[in-house]
């Protein structure tokens, strides 16, 4: 931790600019932060190489899929390198290298699914003009074959790119935080909870003075009244984060962004607008005024039902398939510890209706009578007890925790209707009301895994499992569901904050 103990103010060293001074001939700097070059680099030979197997695959398992073709080198060049290079024009064309959608979110994805349906519309387009006789099996297997391809190729390749990022620290934008403290240091908590995310801030500037922060302990150097350019070249930085109120003041972020023109420094804006994902922000300009609108969460409607629709169906599937590991589960309860096989424990729901949640046993039948002189041994905050190496815990049971076997059964309330796939964990129901911004959890019904669980689990504190489900309550939608369930296979199978 570092103390605010000196600043500097500078004069100006050259005209503040208004927009105007460069040429329009002018060649543009070249970016400052430039990890993105290898990575598209990479992305270029995966894509590429995704394509060209994909073509191998479908030729191989198709006899006519040389149909419509005069000559076998001609057939091989379309197959090898004009479909191939096709497809890097028309990702280019979509923006899969932007390097604005690379490596977080969704947007990279969807990206490339839009390119596969506009190569799939090319290819039949230019087959229909020149009256082609093509074998449709054949394109249909290259085509789709290639967009799965890419997909899990660009998959991979984040998941090196995230893995560099929080092992290494590289790969990522040095970032300088302008605003308040109060604004800077919570704009800094949140992009150090992702280090995937590529954001390394490296300085505070403070637009309210040096006095505000006096002897205020800070983890990364603070600035103020300097020169934000120089300041930024200065302390290494490639990217300037403008925090809360201060993208507020009229005209300060547009004279800002002039004097970034030609700098080779990137531009973030982090309004004053927390926890609420994009697709629920839309910026509606009027008169040039750009309006950031903010849409309500969507808690019903058509894909709350296919929500719905999908956890009843997925819960009687799994159920049928697990019988065989519900019965070995149950042997090895029952040798550990004679008792009951399930554990069955009240849990507030969807608009706090109370239902009895599905558990394997991981403890000794005498658990709940031993709590009492275990409370001092809490290493958790809130309205959870947990203990890393609890005594009540038998030897099968911490198994069943460390996978998440113990879980399994929640299957069950699934099929009920009572908890969800995805959604924030059912707390205990002998803790009383839920107040304040807790209450907010029971909006949606509780789930198995959730933003929680693939965050940390035991191992973040309340407040912090309390705003990562606030923000799913928020932001849910099928495709975040898809994603956290994904993620959760990668949690369970590390163990991570499993106990």
């Amino acid at each position: 931790m570092r103390h605010v103990d000196s600043f500097e103010i500078q004069p100006p060293t050259a005209p503040q600019p208004n927009g105007v001074p460069r040429s329009a001939w002018a060649r543009a700097h070249r970016r400052v932060s430039r990890w993105h070059r290898p990575y598209i680099a990479a992305l270029l030979l995966l894509d590429f190489g995704a394509a060209v197997l994909a073509s191998w695959i479908a030729i191989a398992r198709f006899e006519q899929a040389r149909a419509g073709f005069q000559t076998s080198a001609w057939f091989h060049t379309v197959s090898y390198l004009l479909l191939p290079l096709g497809w890097l024009i028309v990702l280019w064309a979509n923006g899969a290298y932007d390097r604005r959608y690379l490596g977080l979110g969704t947007d990279e994805f969807k990206r490339v699914t839009r390119a596969g349906v506009a190569v799939a519309a090319s290819v039949s387009f230019v087959t229909f003009a020149t009256n082609t006789d093509l074998s449709r099996l054949t394109v249909g297997t290259a085509l789709l074959g290639a967009m799965l391809l890419i997909l899990f190729a660009r998959y991979l390749a984040r998941f090196v790119l995230h893995t560099i990022r929080r092992r290494a620290g590289q790969a990522a934008q040095q970032v300088v935080l302008v605003g308040t403290l109060p604004e800077a240091l919570e704009v800094y908590t949140a992009v150090s909870r992702s280090p995937a995310a590529g954001l390394i801030p490296v300085a505070i500037h403070l637009t309210d003075g040096y006095a505000a922060a006096r002897g205020i302990e800070t983890p990364i150097p603070v600035y103020a009244g300097r020169d934000i350019l120089s300041l930024v070249r200065e302390v290494g930085g490639d990217t300037i984060a403008v925090c809360g109120s201060a993208s507020t003041e009229p005209g300060e972020l547009r004279r800002l962004a002039w004097q970034l023109e030609g700098s080779g420094v990137d531009l973030i804006v982090a309004p004053q607008l927390t926890d609420i994902a994009g697709p629920r922000v839309h910026i509606r300009p009027i008169e040039g005024l750009p309006l950031l609108h903010v849409e309500e969460p969507t808690l019903s409607g058509p894909a709350l039902l296919a929500k719905n629709l999908l956890d009843r169906l997925a819960a009687g599937f799994g159920l049928l398939l697990l019988v065989p590991l519900f019965v070995t589960i149950a042997v090895a309860i029952r040798l550990s510890d004679p008792g009951p096989v399930f554990f069955r424990q009240p849990r507030v729901g969807h608009e706090g209706r109370t239902f009895r949640v599905w558990k394997f046993r991981t403890m000794y039948v005498d658990a709940e009578q031993r709590l009492a002189g275990l409370v001092d041994q809490n290493e958790t905050d809130g309205m959870l007890f947990k203990i890393k190496d609890d005594p009540r815990v038998f030897a099968a049971g911490r198994f069943l925790r460390a996978s998440s076997l113990d879980e399994l059964p929640q299957l069950i309330n699934v099929l009920w209707g009572e908890m969800s796939l995805v959604g924030p964990r059912p707390l205990p129901a002998d803790d009383g009301d839920f107040l304040g911004d807790v209450r907010r959890r029971l909006l949606v019904r509780p789930g198995i895994t959730g933003l929680w669980q693939v965050s940390g689990r035991s191992d973040l504190s309340w407040d912090e499992a309390v705003r990562l489900d606030l923000y799913y309550v928020d932001n849910w939608s099928l495709a975040y569901d898809l994603s956290i369930l994904w993620r959760t296979i990668g949690v369970v199978l590390a163990r991570k904050g499993a106990y």
